[in-house]
């Protein structure tokens, strides 16, 4: 089941898409009936508490980056400021150098949650997402740490829907396409740490909250976005996220969201 995060009257909502409408998943919202994809608007999927991501999960992107496998897996933050949805654009900022994009198997929490096993993490996602970690890859080399590099506003996009039927995340095809050429292809097989134990390192650590996104972490073929560029980052059986790249100050520079949805 494919579920999306809309706004209808200037309500907020899950719903599913079936036949081109939204049937909200939550009665108490008051949104009677089916409503028109095209009559709402399209919101990012989640607004999560944090946004957990891995480092160094494949081999190859290890091996193209000179670091050596860890042993256990490797975390770092986003801000939930990061997030974006599917088509919205990825902002650079001024002056910052190389953004790169980095393609990655997304989960999307559906339970508060803490020290589970990798069975019990299975149970605990509400679904997958594709992501993009989006890094500022000149400021990740000065800076040693991550947050600056990898946290600005946009930096996060996420979509185009969570996919609930998933049978196993840890066999999937990811490709991710810069203007139609591919530029990274991979498979969560080539994973050092399956999906469902990445999400059970986590929990020992922290406490999950539904709609938290945990990153699994990006193959090779990392490499740099300009404005004027449409990212793809494209997962068999998930789906195919689409955002385009502009610079800071865009006319089409991603909007403020607005204040009035609920």
């Amino acid at each position: 089941m494919q579920i999306i995060r809309a706004a209808y009257r200037n309500i907020a909502f899950y719903a599913r898409i079936e036949g081109g409408k939204l049937h909200c998943l939550d009665p108490s919202k008051g949104i009677s009936g089916p409503v028109p994809i095209e009559e709402a608007q399209l919101l990012p999927l989640s607004v999560p508490t944090k946004i957990v991501c891995i480092g160094v999960n494949y081999k190859d992107h290890a091996a193209e980056t000179g670091r050596p496998m860890p042993e256990e897996p490797l975390i770092f933050f986003k801000p939930p400021s990061a997030v974006v949805g599917f088509r919205d654009p990825i902002v650079i900022p001024a002056g910052v150098g190389r953004v790169d994009f980095e393609g990655e198997l997304v989960a999307v929490m559906g339970r508060k949650c803490r020290n589970l096993t990798p069975e019990e993490a299975k149970d605990a996602v509400f679904g997958w997402t594709c992501g993009n970690d989006v890094t500022a890859r000149e400021l990740q080399k000065k800076d040693g740490l991550f947050a600056r590099a990898k946290g600005f506003d946009t930096f996060a996009p996420v979509g185009p829907w969570i996919e609930t039927d998933v049978p196993d995340p840890g066999n999937l095809e990811l490709t991710t396409l810069v203007n139609g050429e591919v530029r990274q292809r991979g498979a969560t097989a080539d994973m050092a740490f399956h999906p469902h134990y990445l999400i059970s390192f986590v929990s020992r650590i922290m406490t999950l909250f539904p709609g938290d996104l945990i990153f699994t972490g990006t193959p090779s073929g990392i490499g740099p976005l300009s404005p004027g560029d449409e990212v793809v980052v494209d997962i068999a059986g998930v789906g195919r996220l689409t955002n385009p790249v502009v610079e800071e100050g865009s006319p089409t520079a991603a909007p403020e969201p607005p204040d009035t949805v609920q």
